[in-house]
C-alpha cells in the first residue's frame, strides 16, 4: 500500500509527460519531503543487449557535487603503503588479518575498497564475497592501481561507478533532496554525459531510450536526454 506521502507526490508528476532536465529538478524540489535526506536517483533504459558481452556499459565519474554521502573506504595495500593511504583518508587498512576477519564473519564495514595490484592475488579469496556485493576491486572502475592517494581521494569525493544490469538499465544515485537546483541539474547532466560517453560500439539505434529520476520515495519523472 502506497504511503500518504507517494500518493500525494503522484499527483504532482504526470506520468504522460517528459519533463525538461529543468522542470523535472524544479518539480524534485518541490515533492513532500521526509524525515530523512532522501537520495535522488537516475533511470535510465539502454538500447542495449545485456546478454552479449560487447554491450555492456560501465563507467565511473567523480559527480561535481558529490552524492551526499561520504564512502567509508578500506584500502588493501602492502604494509610499506598504509602510511599513505591513511594520510589520503582510508577508514581501514586491508591487511591479512582484516581479509580473514571478512573471509570468517562475512561482515562488511565498507563502502568501497581500493587496491594495489600486488594485494589483488591475495584479494582472490574475498572474491565470493566481495564480488556479488559490487565490492571487489577492479581496474575498470579505478578501484585498482598504483596510485593510491588519488583512489582514495577520488572516492572520498564522491566517485560513482555505474554499470547496466540484467535487463539493460542503469539505476544511480546523483543527489540528495537537500541539494539545491543547481547542483542537482549538474550532477544529472554530468551523469547523463558520462553515460553517453561510455556508449558500446556494438550498440545500435538509441542509446537511452528512456530515463526517470526520483527520490527513494517518489514516483518517477520522465525526463528529456539533452542531444
Amino acid at each position: 500500500m502506497p504511503g500518504k506521502r507517494y500518493l500525494e507526490a503522484k499527483k504532482l508528476v504526470d506520468p504522460k509527460k517528459v519533463y525538461s532536465i529543468d522542470e523535472a529538478v524544479k518539480l524534485l524540489k518541490a515533492l513532500p519531503t521526509t524525515k530523512f535526506d532522501a537520495a535522488i536517483e537516475l533511470h535510465a533504459n539502454l538500447g542495449v543487449d545485456p546478454t552479449k558481452g560487447d554491450q555492456q556499459v560501465r563507467g565511473t565519474i567523480v559527480l561535481p557535487h558529490g552524492t551526499g554521502k561520504t564512502k567509508k573506504v578500506i584500502a588493501f595495500v602492502e604494509a610499506e603503503k598504509e602510511a599513505e593511504a591513511k594520510t589520503a583518508g582510508a577508514d581501514i587498512m586491508g591487511n591479512e588479518e582484516t581479509m580473514e576477519k571478512i573471509l570468517k564473519t562475512g561482515v562488511i564495514e565498507f563502502d568501497v575498497a581500493i587496491a594495489t595490484p600486488g594485494m589483488m592475488p591475495k584479494l582472490s579469496k574475498l572474491a565470493k564475497i566481495l564480488g556479488p556485493r559490487g565490492l571487489m576491486p577492479n581496474p575498470k572502475t579505478d578501484t585498482v592501481g598504483s596510485n593510491i592517494t588519488k583512489m582514495i581521494q577520488e572516492q572520498k569525493a564522491g566517485k560513482v561507478s555505474f554499470k547496466n544490469d540484467d535487463t539493460g538499465n542503469i539505476h544511480q544515485i546523483f543527489g540528495r533532496v537537500s541539494f539545491d537546483e543547481i547542483k542537482l541539474k549538474e550532477n544529472l547532466l554530468a551523469l547523463i554525459d558520462a553515460v553517453k560517453k561510455v556508449k558500446p560500439a556494438a550498440a545500435k539505434g538509441i542509446y537511452i531510450q528512456n530515463a526517470v529520476v526520483c527520490t527513494t520515495m517518489s514516483p518517477g519523472i520522465h525526463i528529456e536526454i539533452p542531444v
